[in-house]
């Protein structure tokens, strides 16, 4: 049997403009659930095929989620609770400013908390979000929990890890 090595997304471009139009498009969503559903050749520990989204919440864990054990999934709680934490190029208070509200996900729930995830991993990879690090300097931050929940003096002691993936696509 030929083993194929589908850990990389071929065209991670396609993928990341599949998340955003989602909601709009039943393709989006064909093409989505394709590549979320592809095996990467390597078998879990439980006997079961690793798939993309697997790998993909793997990573979210590594990169977003640092009370996590190495190595565990993503799963809804652990996204909803870290997706108020991520900023687009420095902590702010505007809904553009906000990862989650720019690209519409005012609820993480058991329906999207791992396509949540892909997305700010293809942004990262491809999206806009790759662009404006490559040309602007501009990343993904990770700063504490909302700041609007938050003290004057609390959010001037703030936190924040920038966070890039290198690579992506080609113009």
């Amino acid at each position: 049997m030929e083993k194929k090595n589908t850990t990389v997304i071929e065209d991670p471009l396609k993928f990341y403009e599949a998340i955003v139009n989602f909601e709009k498009s039943e393709e989006a969503q064909d093409y989505y659930y394709k590549v979320m559903d592809t095996e990467t050749g390597k078998v879990k520990p439980d006997g079961h095929n690793e798939t993309i989204r697997d790998l993909i919440l793997k990573t979210y864990v590594i990169l977003f989620c640092e009370d996590a054990p190495a190595g565990k999934l993503a799963d809804t709680d652990d996204v909803a609770d870290t997706a108020d934490r991520l900023y687009l190029g420095s902590i702010g208070f505007g809904p553009d400013r906000w990862y989650r509200m720019k690209y519409h996900f005012p609820v993480i729930d058991d329906d999207n908390y791992d396509r949540f995830a892909a997305l700010v991993l293809a942004d990262m990879k491809a999206g806009p979000l790759h662009d404006a690090a490559l040309n602007d300097g501009d990343t993904l931050v990770v700063g504490e929990a909302n700041p609007l929940q938050m003290t004057m003096e609390e959010r001037k002691n703030l936190k924040a890890v920038s966070v890039s993936i290198p690579g992506g696509h080609e113009e």
